[in-house]
């Protein structure tokens, strides 16, 4: 199946999830995680109009972003916006900070600190999810949802920082339905904190959903569903 096929299958599902939902197609954003395809299929990928690309190692997304970004003289219409949505580690913050529009992985102060330090050199401020461990898997990165008060408060200090929403990952589960929960318990933790935070109605975006269970993130509230396998494909493993 061709990438232009599998936006077609994916579009239709995305508006089907919108509808019986009562949501707007335009509330939701899609991201082609590009992690375990080549660059020649990233680049049809971006041709296809998937301008939002996602991949979660700079080692392994260095080359298609040099390759589709690199280059200052290109116009910005012309280029991805990239994010980034695996588990950053402090000593790569200055290689993903200015490249990377979006930080999908934002768990600790520390990393709070190292990004805000590398934006204010460039003179930028970067749009964070803050990555909440909702299933409570050892397996899996992010605040309990207990921290997530107290972790917005202390982001103040910060201004270079600028959380925007939610981000967590379900359980893989043979059964879609069954992820419902994990990311109801996101939507309702995002409405909560938005009234009590500092950062108030900033605290907009929720970054739920992958290949296996988009259609159930949707209908919780999902504003950004990140898709790879379902989307562009899987040629090899990173």
């Amino acid at each position: 199946m061709s990438i232009e096929e599998r936006i077609r299958e994916v579009e239709q599902k995305i508006s089907a999830a919108c509808e019986r939902s009562g949501r707007s197609r335009e509330d939701v954003q899609v991201i082609a995680v590009t992690k375990y395809v080549s660059l020649d299929t990233t680049k049809e990928a971006f041709r296809s109009g998937l301008a939002h690309l996602g991949e979660n190692r700079w080692q392994d997304a260095q080359e298609k972003w040099f390759a589709l970004s690199g280059d200052p003289e290109l116009p910005e219409e012309n280029r991805p916006v990239w994010h980034f949505i695996g588990s950053l580690q402090t000593n790569k913050v200055k290689d993903v900070i200015g490249r990377f529009t979006y930080i999908h992985s934002l768990d600790r102060l520390s990393l709070a600190e190292a990004i805000h330090k590398k934006a204010s050199q460039l003179g930028i401020v970067v749009p964070c999810f803050i990555q909440v461990n909702v299933s409570g898997e050892e397996s899996k990165h992010g605040l309990r949802p207990e921290e997530l008060e107290p972790f917005l408060e202390k982001l103040s200090v910060y201004p270079s920082v600028s959380p925007i929403g939610l981000m967590t990952m379900a359980p893989y589960e043979s059964e879609p339905e069954e992820t419902r929960v994990v990311f109801r318990a996101l939507r309702e933790l995002r409405d909560g904190v938005r009234g009590r935070s500092p950062y108030g109605e900033r605290l907009e975006h929720l970054s739920m959903g992958m290949s296996n269970d988009f259609e159930v993130a949707i209908e919780e509230g999902a504003t950004w569903i990140r898709l790879g396998t379902i989307l562009v494909g899987k040629e090899e493993e990173s």
